[in-house]
């Protein structure tokens, strides 16, 4: 069921999304929509820390009601989340999420920025957030956003005034909000700033509270509200057919990795905001209060807005090119105003108009989708002008030509002009990748070199082409990026972002790579070409105690986009080792070591993104027990890939080919994160995966939230999930049971076993369960009390059930080697018995009960060496009763 609903819900989201990635093309609704926001001349920021943070309902109600112009703040990229459609987790993550807010902001009118945090994970209070992100850095961030965007009203999601209560990342961009209100204005404050932006004062700041935040609908109806504004979200569109929060469903429904897709919403809904902050509310009770926001706002905007004023009053939906005459001269007016601000934004409003108005087809298509710097690539140019307004083709120019390519040709009436043009890439030309990748980040942040690129979600284009256009007399520029256009026989006509890539890439075939002897292994690294006629070799950079042979292989690639696969053969140390490899192409003398990694999915653009090539390779000091590993995938995870680098067979299991039959020939059964939350199935199916347990049968449950659960029960006895997580990587671990099987078979688990985790300890633990179950783990957050439930295991029939909230998701891509070490265990449970050990020398098993047991191998000798001496035993004892006889 989940599968067909996550189907259906991509369909529809495509309908929706996939237009967004093709030039947009405006009906006479949307351009007379464009020239109402055209004469408000006001502003709202929003500001939240994550991605799915943001309200869309309040954004787009500020953006399609008010008109205003609406933009999210979101601190963060969500890099610290979870991916509930692919593998990308991490700065991958971070990427998607940025083009599903893209996405959003297309739908519901607004705009969209961010600021250098990282997204390092849940954190437990504010004061912990703003020490790893750099408090100073981010707050500069928000007062940059504000001293650019110059909102007249700001708009906090979350509460300042209740650090500890949500997570702390929500705390934090309250409570940063409210200082750059205070700190935007003033001009020794961030004073390199000023180089490209003035200070600037909103005028008032509020929260979007709700009842939630005060604990329930009841309390909130009691609650004081005289210092709210309440405003009906559900507001009807009739030009979109849809009402407001219509809308603001298909806005959150973009966030698909996160999984928001949700059903709309239709009728009468009420929103509140307290007022913090700023100049006082008078009884208009308006969010723009005492703030003129007509055309009358800047010096001079009186006659431009008498002139669009009545271009909307009058508007013409059956000709909208009718209005080219006012549009123009409002646009020649607007050139002469002073307010440099609200001349830029509105200059780029009303071109989109003009252009929409007049019909205006101009797009220029690579014949690929992608170049490397100092190569070649064709470009048809198409203009068309489809309507019967006078329209000169001046001339274009190209951003990578000095100078412009003179035309002078007049657009007739709907008759398509098409250009060829073969163009290089500059040397110097940036590569298309995000741009806050391009330097290593820190664990709470991300370094820009480019402080004008600081906030914005993308990476500016590298090539585009300015069309210099005479409309009825007025000169005209407008700016398209070069995009690649092509089709597909079962999808049509599609559309990617033209993106500049280096000459050549590099990657290895897995990011983690664990040797669990000292036994060699063969790795595989793919380069690709970024251009035709690529010559040169491949090594590899390796740690000084590990061994790769052969030191170069030669490379040659004929044409772009080509790759060339080699081997190489990696030996690890004889001892417990770890440390970074990464592949290094030599072309003409220049080192290439960054991997081209492409994220397609339907609701978002095609995306490139250029990373460091590099894998870690782990020397584990690892035994195991069992072969053949069942997996059930819940949202998203690399752990069965991660097993199947240890040695074990692991076969993913289809909810529906879950059965006694199916299950039967497996050492252990695990089940993926969260699967309990998505899979409809394991409601029917869980009685099978507890009969195999019962039966003998391991089963290892990773972590589920709290909410949600799809199945009556997930244990075979009572155990109950909370909010419980230890988000310090670095907390302390107690073991509760140390001679616990599971803490002693096969590996040795000790506290150092624990080093090195990444990101959280564990998350979503049981807080209470049956007396079944054994609690082996105790760990806690600073200030916090214990928590025993992150690892549970319980016997049930004559198998096992373990269950445990720690972050092996997380762990494993990391390379993380007690992570591998105590989930070996896990699949090992039950298997530390041997039944003729058991039955012919007890001793042998008191031994294992009170120390470590031996690999198998060794166990097997010390039996061996039992049965001889017990048999050397019965023969002297012979001799010797024979003799006294």
């Amino acid at each position: 069921m989940f599968q067909t609903r996550l189907c259906i819900l991509f369909i529809f989201s495509c309908l929706i999304s996939l237009p967004a990635q093709k030039p947009k093309k405006f009906n006479s609704s949307e351009i007379y929509e464009a020239v109402q926001k055209l004469n408000v001349l006001g502003s709202v920021l929003y500001v939240a820390a994550h991605p799915d943070d943001e309200n869309t309902r309040l954004i787009s109600y500020m953006s399609n009601q008010v008109k205003a112009r609406t933009a999210y703040l979101s601190l963060t990229r969500g890099d610290g989340g979870q991916n509930l459609i692919g593998p990308e987790i991490r700065e991958l993550l971070g990427v998607i999420r940025t083009q599903e807010l893209l996405a959003a902001r297309r739908i519901d009118g607004g705009e969209q920025r961010f600021t250098r945090a990282n997204d390092f994970g849940y954190s437990k209070h504010p004061d912990e957030t703003l020490d790893i992100w750099n408090k100073d850095l981010v707050l500069a961030d928000v007062v940059w956003a504000i001293r650019q965007f110059k909102p007249d009203v700001i708009i906090n999601r979350f509460d300042h005034r209740t650090p500890g209560r949500t997570h702390g990342h929500h705390t934090a961009s309250a409570m940063l909000s409210m200082e750059a209100f205070d700190l935007a204005n003033d001009a020794s404050q961030y004073p390199s700033q000023l180089q490209y932006a003035e200070t600037w004062q909103p005028k008032r700041i509020f929260f979007n509270t709700s009842w939630w935040f005060y604990g329930s609908q009841e309390k909130f109806e009691e609650a004081d509200k005289s210092n709210m504004l309440n405003f009906d979200i559900g507001v009807y569109y009739p030009s979109k057919g849809m009402s407001n929060n219509e809308v603001a469903a298909l806005a959150s429904s973009q966030h698909l990795c996160q999984g928001f897709g949700r059903l709309s919403q239709r009728g009468t809904q009420q929103e509140y905001i307290e007022y913090l902050k700023g100049e006082p509310l008078d009884n208009s009770k308006s969010v723009f209060a005492g703030i003129d926001t007509s055309w009358n706002r800047i010096e001079g905007g009186a006659a431009i807005g008498n002139i669009l004023n009545m271009v909307e009053k009058n508007f013409n939906f059956k000709n909208p090119a009718t209005h080219l005459p006012q549009l123009l001269e409002a646009y020649r007016m607007l050139q002469n105003v002073k307010n440099e601000h609200w001349k830029t934004v509105k200059s780029k409003e009303l071109l989109i108009i003009i252009e929409a108005c007049a019909g205006l087809y101009l797009e220029v298509s690579a014949n690929s989708p992608h170049a490397s710097p100092q190569s070649t690539v064709g470009l048809d140019i198409e203009v068309l002008n489809r309507s019967s307004a006078s329209i000169t083709l001046v001339s274009y120019k190209l951003s990578t030509l000095q100078n412009a390519i003179s035309k002078k040709l007049d657009l007739s009436e709907n008759q398509k002009l098409n250009f060829n043009e073969g163009i290089t890439i500059p040397k110097n030309s940036h590569y298309t990748t995000p741009y806050w990748l391009n330097k290593k980040s820190t664990l709470g942040m991300y370094h820009v070199d480019n402080p004008e690129w600081i906030g914005k979600p993308e990476t500016p284009r590298a090539v585009f082409v300015d069309f210099n256009l005479n409309i009825e007399g007025t000169p005209i520029t407008i700016t398209k990026p070069v995009v690649y256009r092509y089709s597909q026989p079962d999808k049509g006509e599609l559309y990617r972002p033209f993106e500049v890539i280096p000459e050549v890439s590099a990657s290895i075939s897995d990011k983690v790579f664990i040797f669990e002897n000292d036994q060699q292994k063969e790795i595989e690294v793919t380069v690709k070409a970024g251009s035709d006629a690529i010559e040169g070799y491949v090594q590899m950079a390796y740690p000084n105690d590990w061994n790769v042979y052969p030191q170069k292989q030669k490379i040659e690639i004929v044409n772009k986009g080509d790759v060339q696969k080699v081997v190489f053969t990696v030996i690890p140390p004889k001892n417990q080792s770890e440390g970074l490899i990464s592949p290094m192409v030599n072309i003409n003398g220049e080192y290439y070591t960054d991997e081209l990694i492409e994220i397609d999915y339907n609701h978002i653009p095609y995306q490139t993104v250029l990373m460091p090539s590099v894998s870690k390779v782990v020397r584990l000091d690892i035994d195991k027990r069992g072969n053949n590993i069942g997996y059930i995938e819940g949202a998203g995870d690399v752990v069965p890939e991660s097993l199947r680098q240890i040695g074990y067979n692991v076969t993913i299991i289809k909810p529906e080919q879950i059965s006694a039959e199916n299950l039967v020939n497996f050492d252990a059964v695990v089940i993926g994160i969260r699967a309990y939350n998505i899979l409809d199935e394991l409601k029917f199916k869980q009685k099978f995966l507890l009969e195999y347990v019962k039966e003998g049968g391991n089963m290892i449950v990773q972590y589920n939230t709290s909410r949600g659960i799809k199945a009556d029960n997930i244990a075979p006895y009572k155990l109950d999930l909370s909010r419980d997580r230890v988000t310090d990587e670095n907390a302390s671990v107690t073991i509760l049971q140390p001679n616990h099987p599971l803490l002693n078979f096969p590996n040795k688990i000790t506290s150092q076993d624990f080093e090195g985790w990444v990101q959280e300890r564990g998350l979503y633990f049981p807080n209470e369960w049956s007396e079944e179950f054994t609690p082996l783990l105790a760990m806690n957050d600073k200030g916090e009390s214990s928590k025993e439930g992150s690892l549970l295991i319980a016997q049930y029939g004559k198998g096992n059930y373990i269950y445990t909230g720690l972050s092996f998701f997380r762990e494993f891509p990391a390379g993380v080697s007690g992570a591998y070490r105590l989930f070996a265990n896990l699949l090992s449970a039950g298997k530390e018995n041997n039944k003729t050990l058991k039955t012919n020398n007890q001793r042998l098993i008191n031994m294992h009960n009170q120390d470590q047991p031996q690999p198998k191998q060794k166990w097997d000798k010390m039996y061996t060496i039992v049965l001889i001496a017990n048999a050397l035993y019965i023969i002297l004892f012979y001799f010797i009763t024979a003799e006294f006889s």
